[in-house]
C-alpha cells in the first residue's frame, strides 16, 4: 500500500529520518515542525496517517490529536519522550491509534506504521456486514452504525468493534483485543484497551455510565451483547 503520511516532528533530524524511511517503503511524506502547521496540512491534504510528536511548538501533540479527531478519523501514531502512562492514555483517549516512546528503532517505527496502515485498508477477506443488536459493522465501507446512525470510529476502535461483532456474546480478554488492534508482537499496556472501550461506549451506548451493549465481564474482559437494547 502506498500511503500519504504526514510527519509532525519538531526535531528536524528525526523528521528527515522518518521521511527517508517512508520514502524507502514507497510512501509519500510531508514534514511539518509545529502543531499549527500539522493541523493545517491535515485539513488541506487528507493524509492516510499522521506520525505525531507529542512535544510540538505552537500547538502540542495533544491539541493536534484533539483537532484531528474532531475533523474525522485520521489514524495517528503518537511519538513521545514522556513515558508516563497518564500521557499515553490521554493521547489514546484523544484519538491516537498507537504510540511509541522515544528513543525507538527505525525498524520498530516502520513496523508500527505498517500495522496502523493495515487497519486502515479495507479487508478483502471477511467482507460481510456484521450485526449485533442495533449495531452494524461494515468492513468494506469501514462504517459503523448504531440505531441506524453512522458512528465515527478510529481504526483502533473499529478493529475492536469488528472483532467483537464477529462473535457477539464472546468474552474477549484485554490481551486478545490488543492482538486485534496492534498485532501479535505488540508489547503494550492493556489499559489502552480500557480507553478504547470507554470511547466506544460514549459513541454506542445510550448512557456510557450504564452500558448495556458493550459490557464488562469483571476479572475477564469485555463482550458485545447480541440482544435487543434499551433505547430509552
Amino acid at each position: 500500500m502506498c500511503a500519504h503520511i504526514l510527519v509532525a516532528e519538531d526535531d528536524e533530524m528525526q523528521a528527515e529520518l522518518i521521511r527517508r524511511l517512508l520514502l524507502q517503503e514507497g510512501h509519500t511524506a510531508v514534514v511539518v515542525h509545529d502543531g499549527r502547521s500539522a493541523i493545517d496540512e491535515a485539513r488541506s491534504r487528507r493524509p492516510d496517517l499522521v506520525v505525531l510528536d507529542l512535544m510540538l511548538p505552537k500547538v502540542d501533540g495533544f491539541g493536534v490529536c484533539r483537532m484531528l479527531h474532531q475533523d474525522g478519523d485520521v489514524p495517528v501514531l503518537m511519538l513521545t519522550a514522556r513515558s508516563t502512562e497518564d500521557d499515553v492514555l490521554l493521547g489514546l483517549e484523544l484519538g491516537a491509534d498507537d504510540y511509541m516512546t522515544k528513543p525507538y528503532s527505525p525498524r520498530e517505527l516502520m513496523a508500527r506504521i505498517r500495522t496502523v496502515l493495515r487497519r486502515v485498508v479495507r479487508p478483502a477477506g471477511n467482507s460481510r456486514v456484521l450485526r449485533a443488536g442495533c449495531i452494524t459493522v461494515d468492513p468494506i465501507r469501514h462504517v459503523v452504525t448504531c440505531d441506524g446512525v453512522a458512528v465515527t470510529c478510529t481504526p483502533g476502535e473499529f478493529a475492536i468493534l469488528h472483532a467483537m461483532a464477529a462473535e457477539p456474546e464472546r468474552v474477549f480478554s484485554r490481551r486478545q483485543l490488543l492482538q486485534h488492534t496492534h498485532g501479535h508482537d505488540r508489547a503494550s499496556t492493556e489499559r489502552a484497551i480500557d480507553v478504547h472501550i470507554m470511547n466506544l461506549r460514549k459513541k454506542i451506548e445510550t448512557d456510557a455510565r450504564k452500558p448495556d451493549r458493550l459490557l464488562t465481564v469483571f476479572g475477564v474482559g469485555y463482550k458485545l451483547a447480541s440482544g435487543r437494547y434499551d433505547a430509552s
